[in-house]
Formats: structure tokens, C-alpha cells, sequence
């Protein structure tokens, strides 16, 4: 059985730790990434982590894992709100999608209520800060179970 699981990280997301406290928290992108890994090692996952701030790496990288992956957690940030190219580069996939949030989109200003990628994802987790992406995990972990 397959059990990669890509985790794809947009823009400004590598700065964690840095960003407003009340929507960002203060967790480092290190910190999560480390705690994303440590519930993959649970629940028997393996993880692809990437990040990038280019709209066009993220691209390249979704193609190139598409394939090669179980899942997608994508966490797009800004691009959720911009990019029908990552849209695009996600339609195809045959593979479970969630997008996560950190912050409620929904409480936020207008043009943060709307995400193209929602658009091509299976399930969106958003308002739980960085456990968003570890209910993410629980949930594909169960999905995958039970195919």
C-alpha cells in the first residue's frame, strides 16, 4: 500500500512564528513540520514536505508527486485565493486532496472567503491553527484504511 503523503506548503507559510500571533500562532515552521512528521511516524505515514513561495514550484512539485502520492495536504495560503494554475495542477489527481488553514478564512476579509482550491479538494480543514494539518492526517490515515 501507498502511504506518501504529500504536504505541499505555499506562500509566506515558511515564516511561521514570525506572522501575526492571534491568526498564525507561535509555532515555527520547523516546529510543525516536525510535529506533522512525528504523526506520520504514528500512524505509519511517510512524508513529503515541500514549501515554496513561487507559484510555479508548486506547480512543478504537485506534478511531480501527483502520481507518486496517497494524498495531498495542501496548504496554498495567499495562492487559495489566486491561483487557477495550482488548481489546474490538482484537478487530475485520483488521490484524496485536503486543503488546510490555519486561520478561519471565513472570518477574515472578504477576499479570503473564496479558494479555488476548494474547488478540487475532497475536504478543507481551517480555524484550528497548525492541528489543522494533523486532523488532515487523521483523516487520510483512516481513509486509506479502509481502500
Amino acid at each position: 500500500m501507498n502511504n506518501q503523503i504529500a504536504l505541499i506548503n505555499g506562500p509566506n507559510l515558511n515564516t511561521l512564528g514570525k506572522r501575526p500571533e492571534s491568526i498564525y500562532g507561535t509555532e515555527s515552521f520547523e516546529q510543525l513540520i516536525d510535529r506533522v512528521q512525528k504523526e506520520c511516524d504514528k500512524l505509519g505515514l511517510s512524508l513529503n514536505s515541500f514549501q515554496s513561495n513561487s507559484e510555479g514550484e508548486i506547480i512543478d512539485h504537485i506534478q511531480q508527486v501527483i502520481s507518486k502520492s496517497a494524498a495531498i495536504i495542501i496548504n496554498p495560503g495567499a495562492y487559495s485565493h489566486t491561483s487557477i494554475a495550482i488548481r489546474d495542477a490538482l484537478e487530475p489527481a485520483k488521490i484524496p486532496i485536503i486543503e488546510v488553514h490555519i486561520s478561519n478564512i471565513f472570518k477574515r476579509e472578504e477576499f479570503r472567503k473564496h479558494s479555488f482550491i476548494s474547488e478540487v479538494s475532497d475536504s478543507v480543514v481551517c480555524g484550528f491553527g497548525t492541528d489543522g494539518y494533523l486532523i488532515a492526517l487523521n483523516s487520510i490515515s483512516q481513509k486509506l484504511k479502509r481502500t
